[in-house]
């Protein structure tokens, strides 16, 4: 016991010797999570859209009025030529042409219908499908206000029905993007810092060749990997500590499930994430090569993790593999403690997953650490 505390004072020591390190522990973290929560959105914004009005009418205006108003568009100044707002489009200064025909009005008021053409550049097609269903509200709005306002229903003056929907939004009721991106990026940062640093460690040694003599001591094997992983078992919970904080403070994210047992499936979380830096160190001569392998399964995690892309979108064969990626199971676990309020047994399969790789992983991580004395 007495060598494992001895092991683990020189770590911490060495750690906060090392100025650029503290560095990287502490204030990086703070500045991705305060940059990524305010970059990594969901919400298409600021759109710039374009009208062809041929029409010049009172409801044309009206309908060019009704983009205006909202906070999702920027209505540029409406062109009298379709070709002039195609070659606009071309040069990437609009994302989508609305032309309104002629007669616009006239139909509207004689024939109760018209027809609207509406362009949308569509190389970005997540984003092409969230401005259509923009464009599309807010013209069955506009629609039913004309009708509504309109004396030309049928024949027999019937005033036609309309159905009222009140939504009820669960868990995130402003509807706000940083409720649920803030904690997956935390899951992601403490993730990539204890990785790095666990998977660098033991090849620093390396480096400096005192992992040699190190070997040849009396240190039983579980002393030295639990002396020098465990530091950052402890830097990893701080971090945690660090990013919830900014999470209540800055982001006003709810925290509706019991905090503690956010720390408890972190602790077994980390055991995994360290035995695998500890599995890239053993198989590696330098930091380099450490940091690449390292990284090369961060962004394979991180894409195939459910942070950014539905996992329920993915194909087949991607969502089975996403039932190895130890990611998932932590941003799942994360936002239905935080955000739903979840219990210990509605996560319980996540932390049973998570054990078992837990388990797995450090036992080949161990098996693989040649130490001879």
């Amino acid at each position: 016991m007495k060598t494992i505390l001895f092991i683990i004072q020189k770590e911490f020591k060495q750690i906060f010797r090392d100025k650029s390190m503290l560095q990287l522990i502490f204030i990086l973290p703070i500045l991705q999570l305060l940059i990524l929560s305010n970059a990594a959105t969901f919400d298409v914004k600021n759109i710039v859209i374009t009208f062809v009005d041929n029409d010049q009418s009172r409801e044309s205006r009206d309908l060019i009025n009704s983009f205006k108003s909202s906070t999702y568009f920027k209505v540029t100044e409406p062109y009298f030529s379709e070709k002039e707002a195609i070659q606009e489009m071309q040069k990437g200064k609009t994302d989508i042409i609305v032309n309104i025909p002629i007669h616009f009005d006239r139909d509207l008021q004689k024939d109760q219908k018209t027809t609207i053409s509406v362009s949308i550049n569509a190389i970005d097609a997540a984003t092409a499908g969230v401005e259509n269903v923009y464009v599309t509200q807010i013209i069955n709005t506009y629609n039913q206000n004309i009708q509504m306002q309109s004396n030309y229903f049928s024949g027999n003056k019937e005033i036609p029905q309309n159905i009222m929907v009140i939504p009820s939004f669960w868990y995130n009721k402003t509807l706000n993007y940083k409720t649920f991106m803030v904690p997956g990026i935390l899951v992601l940062l403490v993730t990539m810092l204890t990785l790095f640093l666990s998977s660098m460690n033991i090849v620093r040694e390396k480096e400096l060749g005192t992992l040699e003599q190190i070997n040849v001591t009396p240190i039983k094997k579980y002393q030295f990997i639990i002396g020098k992983l465990f530091p950052f078992w402890v830097l990893g919970l701080v971090i945690l500590t660090v990013g919830l904080l900014i999470a209540k403070v800055v982001f006003n994210v709810p925290m509706l499930g019991n905090i503690f047992l956010v720390y408890g499936f972190t602790s077994m979380y980390l055991l995994l994430i360290l035995g695998f830096g500890l599995y890239i160190s053993n198989h590696t001569e330098t930091q380099q090569q450490a940091m690449f392998i390292a990284w090369f399964f961060m962004v394979i995690f991180i894409l195939m993790s459910g942070l950014f892309t539905p996992i329920e979108s993915m194909p087949k064969w991607a969502q089975s593999l996403t039932l190895l990626n130890p990611i998932r199971y932590f941003v799942e676990f994360i936002r239905m403690v935080l955000l739903k309020g979840s219990g210990f047994y509605e996560v319980l399969p996540n932390l049973l997953i998570v054990t078992g790789f837990a388990v797995f992983v450090n036992g080949m991580a161990v098996w693989s650490y040649k130490k001879s004395n």
